[in-house]
Formats: C-alpha cells, sequence, structure tokens
C-alpha cells in the first residue's frame, strides 16, 4: 500500500502539483481530431485542471488557449474563427494559436496595447488522428516513437471514454492481468480462447522488469500439456499503457486527468500489417457511448448489471464489452482511491513496480532532473522494446523474458508502412 503522502503525490495533478509538473513535460491528448474538423466551433476542454479553448485557425492549425479572455474573462469557446485566429466576442479581441494578441479594435487608433498582451497558449501537433499538446516548461520534447501513429490511417482507429474518477485507478488497471481470469471471463466453448486460458490458470506467475520508458509486466499461466500462455503488457510514462486488443498490433491505452476526480481514457488500436475492418476498427464502441462519449453502461445505472447472466455465462454481469467491466472496477474505488486501506498481493507485481516508476519519476523533476522517458532525439525508435501480446502459448522450455525479441518479430515490425 501506499502512504497518504505518495498517494497524494501521484493522484494530484493540477496546476503547481508534483505529479501535475511531470505530466505537463510530455506531449498530452487534448482530443480527437475528429472532434475539431476543419472549419468546425471551437472546442471547450479541461486538462489537469485547467480550463481551455480548442481551436483550428483559418489554415486548420490547432490552438489550445486559456478559456478565459486576458480582457474581461469572456469565455473564448463562443469566439469567431477569423482574420488568422479566435476572436472573442465580447469586445473583439482576436489571439492566434501561440497566444500573441493580433487586434484589439476597440483601442484607439495607433494603440500598441494589443503587443503586450501574451495570452496563456500552449504547443499543439496533431498526428495519427490525435491532438497532442504540451503544457509544460521550455521547448517542448519529440512527440515519443508510438508505434500507433506510424502507420496508415486504415490501420488505426482512436476512440476516448469518460472516467468518473482519478487517472490513476484506470492505469493501475492495465498493469493487473490477473483479472482477466475473473472480470472478463465469458463462457467459451473453444478450450484454446483466451477466455478458456485465463480461466484454466487463475494464479498466474508474476513478473515485472523496470525498462527506460517504463515498466514490462509478464504474466505466464501453464495450461497444461507442456505449455505456458503468455502476456506481455506495458506501463509507458507518464500515464499510459500498451495492452493487447489487435491481432498483429495492440492497443494503448491512454488516461488523461480532466482533473483529479475524472479523466479521459483514450484507447487507440492499430495493426502493423492490413487494414482493419470497419466493423474492427469500432469494436461496437459507439453501441457503448452517449454522444458525449460516456458509456452507456455507467455509475448511474449501476452499469446494468445482470445478476441472471452471471449465473449462465458472464462472470461481472455487465455485458460482452470489457469497457463497462474496468470501469465498474476502477470507479467503484470512489473518486480517489485511498490506497492506506488497501492490501496488496503476488499478482499486484505490475501494480507495485508502476507505482513505483511513477513516484521516482515525480521526485526526479522535483529534482530539478529531466523527466524520465521525455524523448529529445527524433531519430529513437521503441520498438519492437515496447511489446503488448497475448496470443501466444510457448512450451514451457522456451525462455518467455526473450520470445517477443526474436528475428521474426523484428521482421514484422519492418513492414509498418508510415503514415
Amino acid at each position: 500500500m501506499l502512504s497518504q503522502e505518495e498517494n497524494e503525490l501521484l493522484t494530484r495533478t493540477g496546476p503547481g502539483t508534483p505529479c501535475g509538473e511531470l505530466m505537463r513535460r510530455y506531449w498530452q491528448p487534448a482530443a480527437l481530431a475528429e472532434e475539431l474538423p476543419i472549419g468546425g466551433a471551437p472546442l471547450p476542454v479541461r486538462l489537469f485542471g485547467e480550463d481551455l479553448v480548442l481551436f483550428r485557425d483559418e489554415d486548420g492549425r490547432p490552438g489550445l488557449l486559456g478559456i478565459h479572455c486576458s480582457h474581461r474573462g469572456a469565455d473564448l469557446s463562443y469566439g469567431r474563427l477569423e482574420d488568422g485566429g479566435l476572436r472573442c466576442i465580447y469586445h473583439g479581441w482576436l489571439y492566434d494559436v501561440h497566444g500573441r494578441c493580433l487586434e484589439q479594435p476597440g483601442e484607439p487608433t495607433g494603440s500598441t496595447f494589443y503587443e503586450r498582451i501574451r495570452h496563456p497558449a500552449y504547443p499543439c501537433q496533431e498526428v495519427g488522428g490525435i491532438i497532442y499538446a504540451y503544457m509544460g516548461p521550455g521547448d517542448p520534447p519529440q512527440l515519443p516513437p508510438y508505434e500507433f501513429v506510424h502507420v496508415p490511417i486504415e490501420y488505426r482507429s482512436n476512440t476516448k471514454i469518460f472516467q468518473d474518477c482519478n487517472y490513476l485507478q484506470g492505469n493501475e488497471g492495465n498493469q493487473d492481468p490477473s483479472h482477466l481470469s475473473f472480470l472478463h471471463q465469458q463462457a467459451s466453448d473453444d478450450p484454446n480462447s483466451a477466455q478458456s486460458l485465463n480461466a484454466r490458470a487463475r494464479s498466474p506467475i508474476m513478473e515485472a522488469e523496470e525498462t527506460d520508458y517504463g515498466v514490462r509486466v509478464y504474466c505466464v499461466r501453464n495450461v497444461g500439456g507442456g505449455t505456458n500462455y503468455v502476456r506481455v503488457t506495458n506501463f509507458i510514462l507518464p500515464n499510459l499503457s500498451a495492452v493487447t486488443g489487435t491481432a498483429d498490433g495492440y492497443q494503448s491505452l491512454w488516461h488523461v486527468p480532466i482533473d483529479d476526480t475524472h479523466h479521459w481514457r483514450y484507447i487507440m488500436r492499430f495493426s502493423r500489417t492490413r487494414p482493419m475492418a470497419q466493423g474492427s476498427r469500432v469494436r461496437g464502441d459507439a453501441a457503448e457511448l452517449t454522444a458525449d462519449r460516456h458509456l452507456v453502461r455507467g455509475k448511474a445505472n449501476r452499469y446494468l448489471q445482470d445478476r441472471e447472466s452471471m449465473r449462465t455465462w458472464s462472470y461481472c454481469g455487465l455485458g460482452a464489452d470489457f469497457l463497462p467491466h474496468d470501469t465498474c472496477a476502477t470507479e467503484g474505488a470512489g473518486p480517489i482511491q485511498d490506497r492506506t486501506q488497501e492490501h496488496l498481493g503476488y499478482t499486484d507485481k505490475g501494480v507495485i513496480a508502476s507505482r513505483q516508476r511513477l513516484l521516482d519519476a515525480v521526485r526526479a523533476v522535483q529534482a530539478g532532473e529531466d523527466a524520465p522517458a521525455s524523448v529529445r532525439d527524433p531519430n529513437v525508435r521503441w520498438e519492437p522494446d515496447v511489446m503488448a501480446r497475448s496470443d501466444v502459448l510457448l512450451p514451457e522450455s522456451v525462455d518467455w523474458h526473450n520470445y517477443w525479441k526474436t528475428d521474426a518479430v523484428r521482421d514484422q515490425l519492418a513492414t509498418v508502412t508510415p503514415g
């Protein structure tokens, strides 16, 4: 368990907090690109406890500004998109994507007052269908070499879901593969399905090892016949994970704080070698979400739990999709989980290691060091080290620590076409 001080250190991400200062030193998702179409209305957003407005200028460039006009505090999300920026509808002050005030039409002719205004603004970039923002000090680092941003658009899909709890609860669920033997269990007639294999070995071997970018977690289930069922996941600093989810790729789950008690769970899925069929790309997400990206199965309706289905095919009774399962578990711990009251066991090795890695990163920034895994060299590559697998049945004689490093895997990665 964590001390109260440590729990506060990891869960508070607002301006001026130690974890908030760490998070701001990385590029973070601000929105799906589809939420901000060219010519579309400005989008009010809240990130790390700050109220902001995201907009595109007439050239399509995204900009992220403080939502309140520097003049008299009007809400800029109602502003006009014109003349190279975002114009406040109250008195016509005009801002560009860098926060420079371009015009103050109510001021006397010849006034240079506008030159002295620098509105809060954060750098943005649009890559792989996501608009990212850098909210930290100094020059931004490189966007890390995430695989999912380098594949063609038809090889990937992005979505996001509102979560009514602290970001850390959501992300820690990704470092806990043992729960697959319980929470997500559903009846299966296929003895070699993931469902059957996870159910067959509910007490797996668990290991966690530190990496340059975070933590790698191994979950190894002996499923009989001299065979191990191996799952590899990764925690990537500071607030995302690589987990399985596509046949020849994986999905990245990025838990972005809205404030200390709410966050967005971004889901980026990709395939390395072939386009994702439309049905596969959406995976039924739309059917599980309301128009404002809340789950249809939510806390207010007790996630529509069906107790009868628990008798016949579903361990948790929360439907077939995993999203409500995870959300029920993580939101159920409260707005901010009190980790001083938990009792961690053997299967929590991934959670423990990831917490320690994050604590070390927070303390490094507090000490004036660079944020760990903050990439400055544009030639850095992470694959194949960041690898999520769960479809591997290995003979017991095979070293499951290293199977994913084979030449075959490297060759598969080399077939990825940048896009």
